[in-house]
């Protein structure tokens, strides 16, 4: 198994460009079975969820072809099954995508529980709830441990209340509504980039869908849909990742075509940090001197940093706010009430020097600044990874980090870019 190693202190400095957002490929390119027609989508990328979730819709008899690097056209004029290979289901969360489109386009799926992340429990019934109110039956099938989805005559529009506003539920309603007969209303709609970028592209192929970007989406069926060209935008998450990356090796970086308009809330909270960039046009640039001295609540009060449903904090940049934290003076206390086993990789930043009293399984309060030592380490999931990455390149000294191919799974070429960027990292 493969693994980095990193020695650390190297200021990173120098231009990168993120690759497309992960999170909406996913989706995305689960649309593309929405329709006969061919879809070209640019800017793929290329990491391991995408390829699962390629290997999935091509099992379904989608073609799957590669223009160039990052262009794909994909084409599902036939859909030849709907009893999806198990191997594949488990291995990305993302798997539960192909409900909304292949109800819609096949009329059923049998499905076996996503994989993904271990972070916590995962509930999936949001999705049960939107895909009933849409006329078809959801039902888990016990004895041979799958989900099934079947409608008789088609589905047809709802006023829909989501339970919760989860990302994935809420896709899953839109690719199912966008055909279902008539008018449906997604209630207490998540509305991150990527969901949005999905609205756009249906949009693109004929969909009507109206108040994109907020928690009410109404959606007026139609009969079909047509193929479309679509440009998957920048990986904010990515982006995040590579701002912390320079401040804490003391660097200087530009993000070009960074898409600084989905971070005002994340530059908000890393302003409580004492961290800051400038927005230039479509890049961001991050100067080499940061004040990393964090900002007191009313009261001299420690502050706390808190995930909320977008456009507030995302959950996914909780692990790497708290290695960036580590390296600011003050304390702040974070807090992620969604996921009940995302700070358990606090331990490995601990036994790195860090000072991080772990509260209970949703809450971490870290002190900084203090001095992080090379560790040897294994890569828990994407982001948890991706901050001991962090972590590795502002330690002293040598670090070893193990099963990268879960960091590979969210992020395409780490070594490649943090290489270019300076970092003494290597792949063993």
């Amino acid at each position: 198994m493969e693994k980095f190693i990193i020695k650390g202190r190297k200021p990173l400095n120098g231009e990168i460009i993120p690759s497309g957002n992960k999170n909406s490929a996913l989706p995305l390119l689960a649309a593309c079975l929405l329709t006969k027609e061919p879809v070209i989508l640019k800017n793929v990328p290329l990491i391991a969820d995408v390829a699962v979730m390629r290997s999935l819709i091509e099992s379904l008899g989608a073609i799957v072809e590669e223009l160039e690097p990052n262009i794909w056209k994909v084409q599902a004029e036939n859909i030849n099954l709907v009893n999806l290979d198990p191997e594949l289901v488990k291995k990305i969360r993302a798997s539960i995508l192909l409900v909304g489109p292949l109800v819609s386009r096949a009329g059923e799926l049998y499905l076996t529980p996503p994989g993904g992340d271990v972070i916590g429990r995962r509930r999936v019934d949001t999705h049960f709830l939107a895909i009933r109110s849409l006329g078809a039956s959801a039902d888990y099938d016990f004895d041979h441990k799958k989900f099934h989805f079947k409608t008789e005559n088609g589905l047809k529009g709802a006023d829909i209340l989501l339970d919760e506003a989860s990302v994935t539920a809420t896709e899953n309603a839109i690719m199912a509504a966008v055909l279902a007969e008539g008018e449906t209303y997604i209630r207490n709609a998540a509305s991150e980039p990527h969901i949005q970028e999905l609205c756009q592209m249906l949009s693109s192929m004929g969909a009507n869908i109206e108040q994109i970007g907020s928690n009410i989406l109404r959606i007026i069926g139609v009969e079909s849909l047509s193929g479309t060209e679509f440009t998957i935008g920048p990986d904010y998450l990515e982006v995040v990742s590579y701002i912390g990356a320079a401040v804490m090796t003391g660097g200087e970086i530009r993000i070009k075509n960074a898409g600084p308009q989905y971070l005002h809330m994340v530059k908000l909270v890393f302003n409580r940090l004492g961290i800051d960039w400038i927005d230039d046009g479509d890049d961001i640039f991050v100067p080499r001197e940061q004040k990393m001295e964090i900002q007191s609540d009313l009261g001299d009060a420690i502050p706390e940093i808190k995930v909320m449903p977008w456009p507030a904090f995302p959950p996914d940049l909780m692990s790497i706010a708290i290695v960036v934290a580590t390296q600011c003076r003050g304390s702040v206390l974070f807090h992620d009430w969604m996921y009940n086993s995302r700070m358990f990789f606090t331990d490995k930043l601990v036994g790195m020097g860090a000072q991080i009293v772990l509260c209970d399984p949703h809450r971490v309060i870290v002190q900084g600044p203090t001095k992080l030592i090379g560790e040897t380490m294994d890569s828990p999931d994407i982001r948890a990874g991706m901050a001991l990455v962090l972590a590795a390149l502002a330690a002293k000294g040598k670090s070893e980090i193990r099963n990268i191919n879960q960091i590979r799974r969210g992020y395409e070429r780490v070594y490649e870019k943090m290489k270019n960027l300076g970092a003494d990292i290597s792949v063993e």
